[in-house]
């Protein structure tokens, strides 16, 4: 068993804000594959989907953003998951605005739902997806605010690359998507 997890935080009013595109490549990921991510478990909305015989679960935790690791530690206890089974979507500010970056490991690099995550399942030894979302003022306004409309054009084609992605870490391996999404590019 693999679990795909999309970080944001519940509730109307941070639908599609900078701090949600977790959620929305979830939610792109989850259409493709006719995946509906409503079942509710370990405080978390939660899918599955059968991927040439292993169950894939995708979890949206319903905590806050600060707190998303209560979700995953109760599902890797519960299904008795080691920490590379889980793979991360949340946002970046350090990243410029739609760039994607996978990786195999690594810090929290100062994100609290990452901060969360690693504290609960005590290990940074899982791999992830960034989602460039630029930074600009404030930080706390800046991830709670929707994007512009010229923003939200160009992360519009990146979260559908993102969801490209993860179909490519399904079918041809995390390094594949690694040599194909974290190329620089100008």
């Amino acid at each position: 068993m693999r679990v795909i997890v999309g970080l944001g935080n519940p509730g109307r009013q941070y639908a599609h804000t900078r701090h949600n595109v977790g959620f929305d490549v979830l939610d792109i990921f989850a259409k493709r594959r006719k995946v509906k991510v409503l079942g509710r478990q370990c405080q978390g909305l939660v899918g599955s989907l059968d991927y040439l015989g292993e169950q894939i679960l995708l979890v949206k935790p319903q905590t806050f953003m600060n707190e998303s690791g209560q979700c995953i530690g109760q599902i890797v206890r519960k299904y008795h998951l080691e920490p590379s089974d889980i793979f991360v979507i949340y946002d970046d500010m350090d990243l410029p605005l739609g760039k994607i970056r996978i990786r195999l490991q690594g810090s929290s690099g100062g994100h609290n739902g990452m901060k969360s995550i690693i504290a609960h399942i005590h290990s940074t030894e899982f791999p992830r997806m960034r989602i460039g979302i630029g930074r600009s003022g404030e930080a706390i306004n800046h991830v709670l605010s929707r994007f512009n409309r010229k923003d939200r054009q160009e992360m519009d084609v990146t979260l559908e690359q993102a969801a490209d992605a993860l179909d490519m870490i399904l079918e041809e391996g995390i390094e594949a998507a690694m040599n194909q999404y974290n190329r620089a590019e100008s």
